[in-house]
């Protein structure tokens, strides 16, 4: 009997022994029929109920959650296009990106400007911060920043950009991606364009994304879908971002104004045109936000949200990435994902007081500082008198995953 052979079915063995059968293949669907969930979906059991006992069986449903993704809101996300070619210039400490992708018969090209540190590259090149429109956050120094503008790839100034950009030049007008969709594609097709173009001297493990409101929704997707993204920043990204639809739908049914899922697929092109389908019955969703932010894991995420715009639904980001936050514990890295709610700011003003806990998040998953403490997770509780009702909403327990 050959030693890989052994392998296989001692684990085979094992997992009948502690009542896990093994599982041969992972099925991806794009949608669950029969699906009623008035809680919050578990992140710690398979499409067919099999309870995830391994980083294994983990990895399997990360799969499975972003075929969800995909097939109920987000539409399909394509991969790297046959051509991908990219020429950079740089002139002192601004730089441009330009991007050619796509395929024989159709490419269509953009560029993104690149601001560096007034310093000679580090070994390995500079770490980089891809910032959705521009960044909002600060910029701790010795990281480069490109600024990259969605819009190009996918307009979203109402219903009317459907299908608009370059996006959908490439794919079609009826392309199912969503703008959001089409942005992580565009922000892909960035990080191709640096790996095959030394001279800009990145770091290409040391590769952040941040954006805020709908541009911090956007962020996450892209941290989500792109697993070359290091850390993630979403600021303020509210509803279709760190929320999660069930809880947004609890705070506007307990009284609350916030942005549900019912209003913003009228507002905007953020989501596939399929998602206006479950928006009036959110709980036939196999999924929710804390199972986006859960296809980070286990690279780095930290969120930031304002209690002073009760649209932005605080309740519901709080309540949302608690129950992320069970798959960073369950991982054995409840240190990757940190939370920062408060208000007495505009939105999309960073306030100073955050700094500190960013800058920490920096340090450890961008500059690979080892001794920084990044527990940084907590909220100021306000919100409107309603009420986050933990042993409801996440009402599954957290495995240690061997």
């Amino acid at each position: 009997m050959s030693i890989r052979l052994f392998s296989v079915l001692l684990f085979a063995l094992v997992a009948v022994a502690r009542g896990v059968p093994p599982r041969a293949d992972c099925p991806t669907p794009a949608t669950i029929p029969g699906i009623n969930l008035t809680t919050l979906p578990d992140p710690f059991k398979l499409n067919d109920g099999t309870p995830v006992r391994t980083k294994d069986d983990f990895a399997c449903r990360q799969k499975q959650i972003a075929a969800l993704i995909q097939g109920y809101e987000a539409g399909f996300l394509p991969g790297k296009p046959d051509i991908v070619e990219a020429n950079f210039t740089q002139r002192g400490t601004s730089g441009t990106l330009s991007v050619t992708a796509g395929f024989s018969n159709k490419t269509i090209s953009f560029s993104s400007s690149l601001t560096f540190p007034s310093a000679t590259a580090p070994t390995g090149g500079w770490p980089l911060l891809i910032a959705y429109d521009g960044a909002s956050i600060p910029v701790p120094s010795g990281v480069a920043t490109l600024v990259y503008n969605v819009d190009n790839i996918g307009q979203q100034n109402d219903q009317s950009s459907r299908g608009v950009g370059l996006f959908f030049q490439l794919y079609g007008s009826d392309a199912s991606a969503s703008a959001m969709t089409a942005w992580v594609w565009g922000l892909s097709r960035i990080i191709d364009a640096l790996e095959a173009t030394p001279n800009a001297h990145i770091n290409l493990n040391k590769l952040a994304v941040t954006g805020c409101s709908r541009d911090g929704k956007g962020a996450l997707m892209a941290g989500a879908f792109e697993p070359r993204i290091a850390l993630t920043i979403p600021q303020e990204s509210g509803s279709g971002g760190d929320t999660c639809w069930r809880l947004s739908k609890f705070e506007q049914d307990s009284g609350d104004v916030v942005q549900e899922a019912v209003e913003i697929v009228q507002e905007n092109v953020w989501f596939s045109p399929n998602f206006t389908n479950y928006v009036h019955n959110i709980s036939t969703l196999p999924y929710d936000h804390h199972l986006l932010a859960a296809l980070v894991a286990p690279r780095a995420l930290i969120s930031f949200e304002n209690t002073d715009f009760e649209w932005l639904s605080p309740l519901s980001a709080w309540g949302c990435m608690n129950a992320a936050h069970t798959v960073f514990e369950a991982l054995g890295i409840p240190e990757n994902h940190g939370f920062l709610q408060q208000g007495g700011h505009q939105h999309c003003q960073f306030p100073s007081n955050q700094t500190d806990p960013l800058f920490a998040f920096f340090d450890k998953f961008i500059f690979g500082e080892q001794n920084v403490s990044t527990d940084f997770f907590a909220t100021n509780d306000v919100f409107n008198g309603t009420v986050f009702n933990s042993t409801f909403w996440i009402d599954w327990e957290t495995p240690t995953l061997d």
